[in-house]
């Protein structure tokens, strides 16, 4: 895949480290912008693409833990690679925990830098597709009735089409015209199908008390 179509975030207020490190990755063919803090970072556009986020864990202002803390509220692709001359286990710990792809020290191998880089950048491509599938899979139910979707949350509590019938007080033969106006409207034929739409779209199935 071609490194220029993903972004390296490169943010850290010391200047000569943002441009060694910027230097080095654009060497090594990447696409590169640097911020000196978090603030700066925030302030831009906002970036939709693939990439990562080589971030210092001691900022002034917003530290790198506290924007790793915004960027997972915000559900971004962007992973986060830690870059730290103060590191300490309970920093690296928390960080990890939240998702970051690695916690280096400074002064930190180049090959150490690139691993971190290739790994995020295989995860942020992943990341990406999972959440443009989850907002396809939305719009697909959207275009149900709110009978449907009743329906289908019965459905996927693994309730019969003549439980359901029963549930809603009507015709078996009107929830099965119901099933086949569902899978016509989300474009599949299979039951695994339909489970695989609905789970990326998060419909919470129907209790099922029967």
């Amino acid at each position: 895949m071609d490194n220029k179509t993903d972004i390296i975030f490169i943010i850290d207020d010391d200047l000569s480290i943002r441009k060694s490190i910027s230097l080095f990755l654009k060497a090594a063919d990447y696409n590169v912008e640097s911020y000196p803090g978090s603030e700066e970072y925030l302030a831009k556009e906002p970036y939709d693409g693939t990439g990562c986020i080589i971030l210092d864990i001691n900022l002034e202002g917003k530290n790198g833990l506290e924007l790793q803390e915004e960027l997972v509220s915000q559900a971004s692709h962007l992973p986060v690679i830690f870059i730290t001359g103060y590191g300490n286990v309970s920093m690296s710990v928390q960080a990890l925990k939240k998702g970051a792809v690695n916690f280096l020290e400074k002064p930190f191998k180049e090959e150490e830098l690139l691993q971190s880089v290739s790994e995020a950048l295989a995860l942020s491509r992943k990341l990406k597709a999972e959440k443009e599938e989850s907002k396809t899979a939305r719009i697909l139910i959207d275009t149900l009735t709110p009978r449907e979707k009743e329906i289908l949350k019965y459905f996927l509590s693994g309730m019969l089409n003549k439980q359901i019938a029963h549930k809603l007080n009507i015709a078996e033969h009107t929830v099965k015209l119901h099933r086949h106006s569902i899978s016509a409207k989300l474009r599949v034929k299979s039951v695994p199908e339909i489970l695989r739409i609905a789970d990326k779209a998060g419909i919470i199935p129907s209790e099922n008390k029967h």
